[in-house]
């Protein structure tokens, strides 16, 4: 049981952010049906890293768990009865594709809503369903060069970086799962289905609004990025990362006086808050020489002494062994379909104290297009012909 039990979910989606979204939605209730084409959505075929466990892709893992595989043949008319007939009994229809594409298959939006005029229909596109841009590659890195996000994040001395994840995807995903909540939610009231559009330009503008909106009201800066060795180029020095003997050392925020006895540099105690944003420069090179005279032990030792908010920086690795990460219960060791372990990362809220558990593993394609079809009210007969005539298929592995 969860928040949205008895909510269905026909899902288009491919690659990251839509598939994101829809596993968000099955996670608390929904149920969710992939529509997925014969031979698989993008994401099954295709993995960060070219790494498969098994026949199972890493995005497969990231996004697929409490949904349910529908392999459909979108192309042929049989294909879309079938999914004409789905669409009677859906709440919400979600897909991520450029705009106009589910239109050419005979699929748009008015047509859909012929069927079912209450649908709740959401779509996660690059740059939005018109306008100059709408047929551009939505791509997370382009959209971090095009929003501000590249050039905003490295350091003066070393020019834009782009961030190593891929951080407008997800946060695309969670702004489709707030807007068809409250999709859902104004239904409740009025009866009446909504048109819930997010698009990833406006997802990063979105992830930098603190900083842009700074920016954009005339925040002091000397330039995009922070300098020697700051984090950015709004925060009051020393915030930001310092190399010692043996790693480094994140610095958060903090006074420059802080740190005159923690890194043995008296001067630093004659610089005031202010001089924190008025000398940033200068500040910040003095703490990257106190800090690399140390090893990071005894960095972490002489911060915490001092009371200056630092981490140590670290990799995926460590996160198995970081204390909250486990009191968290943050992963999920399953299997996938072929038997061998895999790792996904567990739903990120708790209702009432507890994560939603996991109904279904991330499924074979095609896994449960006999049920659902037969839940639709397909005989038997009718589903033998169809997956015979090779409009639908059926994958016939047991479930996770």
């Amino acid at each position: 049981m969860g928040a949205l039990n008895g909510v269905t979910v026909l899902s288009f989606n491919h690659f990251l952010s839509g598939p994101a979204a829809a596993q968000f939605l099955g996670d608390i209730g929904a149920d969710v049906i992939a529509i997925e084409p014969l031979n698989g959505a993008f994401q099954r075929n295709w993995a960060v890293g070219n790494r498969f466990v098994d026949d199972t892709s890493v995005n497969h893992m990231t996004t697929g768990r409490n949904k349910r595989s529908v392999a459909v043949d979108l192309k042929s008319p049989e294909g879309l009865a079938v999914v004409r007939r789905l669409l009677e009994r859906a709440d919400v229809v979600m897909e991520n594709f450029r705009p106009g594409t589910l239109d050419k298959l005979g699929l748009s939006e008015a047509e859909m809503r012929k069927v079912n005029p209450r649908l709740i229909y959401a779509a996660t596109t690059g740059y939005g369903g018109d306008g100059p841009y709408s047929t551009r590659p939505g791509q997370d890195v382009l959209l971090q060069a095009m929003s501000g996000l590249a050039a905003h994040t490295g350091s003066m001395e070393t020019g834009p970086i782009a961030i190593g994840t891929v951080p407008i995807d997800h946060h695309a995903a969670v702004l489709t799962v707030a807007g068809i909540l409250a999709a859902l939610f104004e239904r409740e009231r009025t009866g009446q289905g909504k048109r819930v559009e997010v698009n990833m330009l406006q997802a990063a503008l979105d992830l930098q609004g603190e900083s842009i909106t700074a920016w954009m009201n005339g925040a002091d800066r000397a330039g995009p990025r922070g300098q020697a060795g700051m984090a950015n180029w709004f925060s009051p020095a020393p915030y930001g990362i310092y190399a010692v003997q043996d790693g480094h050392v994140m610095i958060s925020m903090s006074k420059p006086a802080d740190l005159a006895q923690a890194l043995d540099l008296p001067q630093l105690a004659d610089f005031t808050e202010k001089d924190g944003f008025d000398r940033r420069a200068e500040i910040s090179a003095m703490v990257a020489q106190g800090m690399a005279a140390l090893t990071a032990d005894q960095a972490l030792e002489r911060l915490a002494g001092a009371g200056v908010w630092h981490e140590l920086v670290r990799d995926y690795d460590s996160l198995r062994d970081n204390p909250q990460v486990r009191h968290l219960g943050a992963f999920i060791d399953a299997q996938t379909q072929g038997g061998s372990p895999m790792t996904m990362l567990a739903h990120p809220i708790r209702y009432d104290g507890a994560p939603p558990p996991v109904r279904l593993t991330p499924q074979p394609l095609g896994g449960q297009t006999r049920e659902v079809l037969a839940e639709a009210g397909f005989s038997a007969q009718e589903i033998d012909a169809l997956i015979a005539g090779g409009a639908v298929a059926q994958t016939d592995k047991m479930r996770g």
